[in-house]
């Protein structure tokens, strides 16, 4: 089967208020179009069309580089009229899939059974879902056999169509040649004047084929989202839905309605994630890592039995096993901390290698730094690693004990077994095993008065 997924990206999207193409407003900090790409590419289809017309410069700029094909709808004239764009990029011999830019969390799994259905004698498959409130959907309108005859739109329903609770998604897996075909005979003669592209339900019935459906596992995969309200909403069952498998994988959760995943995240058992944590990007937790309160993770390792205590953001970093950080510790990128490391409150590293056992107690900036084992940094250690214009590198030894208030001016290195007397400035490569320190005479002013208030 020769399957290709047209993506209906046009629309405005006036409820959203919003200067922003609806199809690019985010859901878990990715736009809703990206959800829906990246699913159709996981169905490894050979082409995705997208239709897009609204903001279509900002909604191809944000998809750029991923091989997608575009037509463009001027006008918007309905989901019929969007389909028709795409005439062009499909054969007779083609399975359609028609999915929509607005509607991000259909599974995989569900659009596979959906194409299953369609074949030569069964050119259409429709995937419908049963609602307690049915309000503002199509209705899927079937005879006494159960055998779908129709879909009905809300405003051109009738009072007993009103009352059908099995309603349309709008996704369609179609054979190329009968789309071709019916889209070619859809007219605008309904409430809204527009070419809707359930009509060709009522054709294919007319052509006297069998019209195949199917349905999700839950609703959520079919919902859509037309304002800020809607979209808020589906953050958070999106969001629940995250955490749960989460759960499900070992971790515990401690709220999960106080826990946002913005990425992929990969857990193993005993991982405990305490409440306002934000995971973006590709995460992996070890086994027994707990995340304190209120930390943001993005795009982070960090190896069994570490501890990421409250208010810590870690950013492109690794993290080994039995580390603690934090509370209020900053790491960011290619940051790499072996095994057993101590990051305390308010310490910032940037681009620091730091060996196993070292310890960065409090208030303290290590950047572009290699550091030994068994290291020692004192309290408001800086390493002064940008001259202005370049960065340069500071290398500290294993063992090597640096007194608080410390100004390391790379590129300097540090050597092992080395101690640097508090509040020393280094300018100069510090020998082994030796006191190395720089501190202007300490004097007491005789006669000296405290000044007087005006």
């Amino acid at each position: 089967m020769t399957l290709k997924v047209i993506i209906l990206a046009a629309g405005k999207g006036t409820r959203m208020r919003s200067k922003i193409p609806k199809v690019l407003q985010p859901l878990a900090q990715k736009p809703l179009l990206q959800h829906v790409i990246n699913t159709a590419q996981a169905l490894q289809c050979d082409e995705i069309i997208t239709v897009v017309g609204h903001g279509v410069e900002h909604v191809k700029a944000s998809v750029e580089g991923q091989n997608l094909t575009f037509s463009l709808q001027e006008q918007q004239l309905g989901t019929g009229h969007a389909v028709m764009q795409a005439d062009a990029h499909y054969s007779d011999q083609d399975t359609v899939l028609i999915l929509y830019g607005d509607v991000p969390l259909t599974k995989v799994s569900t659009l596979n059974t959906l194409l299953g259905l369609v074949d030569e004698q069964h050119p259409l498959a429709l995937l419908t879902v049963t609602l307690n409130d049915s309000n503002g959907y199509g209705r899927i309108v079937r005879n006494q056999n159960h055998i779908v005859q129709s879909i009905v739109e809300q405003k051109d329903a009738n009072s007993e169509q009103l009352a059908i609770k099995e309603v349309n998604t709008g996704i369609i897996a179609v054979k190329g040649k009968q789309l071709k075909q019916w889209l070619s005979a859809l007219d605008n003669n309904n409430a809204q004047s527009e070419y809707y592209l359930t009509d060709i339900i009522a054709m294919a019935v007319s052509d006297g084929f069998l019209i195949q459906t199917s349905q999700p596992e839950s609703e959520i995969e079919v919902l859509g989202v037309n304002d800020k309200l809607q979209l808020q909403s589906l953050e958070r069952q999106y969001q629940r839905l995250c955490a749960e498998a989460l759960m499900q994988q070992g971790a515990t959760v401690i709220d999960a309605d106080r826990l946002d995943i913005r990425g992929d995240v990969t857990v193993v058992s005993d991982v405990t994630i305490d409440v306002n944590v934000v995971l973006e990007g590709k995460i992996s937790l070890g086994e027994n890592v707990t995340i304190g309160a209120n930390c943001l993770l993005k795009n982070v390792e960090i190896a069994a039995n570490s501890v990421i205590h409250p208010f810590s953001h870690l950013e492109g970093c690794k993290v080994g096993r039995y580390c603690t950080i934090g509370p209020y510790a900053r790491l960011r990128p290619e940051t790499h901390l072996a095994d057993e490391v101590k990051i305390g409150n308010f310490v910032e590293l940037k681009k620091a290698n730091i060996a196993q056992g070292s310890k960065v107690n409090h208030l303290s900036y290590i950047g572009d730094t290699d550091m030994g084992k068994g290291v020692n940094i004192g309290a408001g250690t800086i390493t002064c690693n940008y001259d202005g214009v370049n960065k340069h590198q500071t290398i500290i030894g294993d063992g090597v004990f640096i007194g608080s208030d410390t100004q390391l001016v790379a590129p300097v290195e540090v050597a092992s077994g080395a101690t640097i007397g508090a509040g020393s400035t280094i300018t100069k490569n510090a020998p082994k095993n030796k006191l190395t320190l720089s501190r202007s005479k300490q004097i007491t002013l005789q006669g000296w008065q405290k000044p007087s208030k005006q």
